[in-house]
C-alpha cells in the first residue's frame, strides 16, 4: 500500500452527520473469482472479522484462512491473525499481526502508534524494535472505514487518506478509494438488520510509501453499510481474485457502563473519531 500523496476531487455536497459504527462479529466465505498468470487454480477461504465496543476503545480481530492448488497440484495454506485496539479520538493504536504459511509462522508485526495533529509515530516491538513517522492525517483501521463513509455520504467520489493498521513494518500506507454508487433502497439479503440501511459500494487500493511503485500491493471491493458493516467483499491478491459473502452475522452488545462526557457514566456511544481490510 504506497505512501504517495494522490490528488482528490471534491463535489461540494451537504455534510451529513458522522457515522455511527456497529460492533458486530461476521464471517465470510471466500470464493474464487479469477486468476491471471500466476500458479494459482484453486483457491477457497473464510474471513472472520469482530468488532468490539471498548467504551473509548475500539478491539478488532481478523482472521483469514486461504487454501490454495497449484498447477502442480501442490497445496497452499495460509492463516493470518490480526488484532489491534484503537482509541476513538484517533491518539493511539496498539497492533498485532500473525500469519502462518503451511504451519510455518512468518514473523510477528507489532508496536503501538501514536498520532497528534501534525503528524505521529509508531514504535514497533517485532519483528525488531525500531520507529517510524507517520504522516498528519493518518487514520487508523475503523477511523478509515468511518472515513470511507462518511466520504460516500457526502457525496464524494474519491478520498486518499493514510492508513496505519499495523499489518507492515514500514509505516503507513498510501490509500485510494473510489466510491462507485450507493445503493439508497432496502438491500435484499438474509440479514434483516442489515436491509433497511443505505449501502455504499467502494474500491480501495493500498500502495507502500516506501517504493516509487505505482503499483498497488493489495486491492479490496466493498460494500459498506451506513454502520460500518460490510455483506460483499472482494479480494485481489494480485495472481487471484476472491469474493467473500457474508455468511454469519451478529450485533454485539453495546456496554452500558460507559462514562459520558461530564464524567456522568451512561451508554457507551459507538462514534469512533476522525478511521482501509
Amino acid at each position: 500500500m504506497v505512501g504517495m500523496t494522490l490528488a482528490c476531487l471534491w463535489r461540494s455536497m451537504p455534510v451529513q452527520a458522522a457515522p455511527v459504527m456497529a460492533a458486530h462479529r461476521a464471517v465470510y466465505d471466500l470464493t474464487l473469482v479469477s486468476v491471471s498468470g500466476g500458479d494459482v487454480v484453486t483457491a477457497e477461504g473464510r474471513l472472520t472479522f469482530v468488532l468490539s465496543d471498548m467504551c473509548s476503545e475500539w478491539s478488532s480481530q481478523q482472521q483469514l484462512h486461504l487454501r490454495t492448488v497449484g498447477r502442480d497440484g501442490a497445496e497452499s495454506v495460509s492463516d493470518s491473525d490480526y488484532a489491534v485496539l484503537e482509541e476513538k479520538d484517533g491518539s493511539s493504536l496498539v497492533f498485532r499481526a500473525d500469519q502462518t504459511e503451511n504451519g510455518q509462522p512468518a514473523p510477528r508485526i507489532a508496536g503501538e502508534a501514536h498520532m497528534h495533529p501534525t503528524g505521529g509515530k509508531v514504535h514497533y516491538t517485532a519483528p525488531v524494535a525500531h520507529d517510524v513517522t507517520l504522516p498528519a492525517g493518518t487514520l487508523f483501521p475503523v477511523a478509515h472505514t468511518a472515513a470511507i463513509i462518511q466520504a460516500g455520504q457526502d457525496g464524494r467520489g474519491q478520498i486518499a487518506p493514510f492508513l496505519f493498521d499495523g499489518t507492515v513494518d514500514t509505516g503507513a500506507l498510501g490509500t485510494y478509494v473510489l466510491l462507485l454508487g450507493r445503493d439508497t433502497q432496502p438491500v435484499a439479503g438474509t440479514f434483516p438488520v442489515l436491509a433497511t440501511l443505505a449501502a455504499q459500494r467502494v474500491h480501495v487500493a493500498y500502495y507502500n510509501t516506501t517504493t516509487r511503485d505505482m503499483t498497488p500491493v493489495f486491492e479490496t471491493g466493498v460494500r459498506y453499510f451506513t454502520n460500518g458493516v460490510a455483506d460483499q467483499v472482494d479480494m485481489d491478491f494480485g495472481q487471484f481474485r476472491m469474493s467473500g459473502t457474508l455468511r454469519e452475522f451478529r450485533l454485539l452488545p453495546v456496554p452500558d457502563h460507559c462514562p459520558v462526557p461530564g464524567g456522568a457514566p451512561g451508554h457507551g456511544g459507538v462514534s469512533p473519531s476522525h478511521p482501509p481490510a
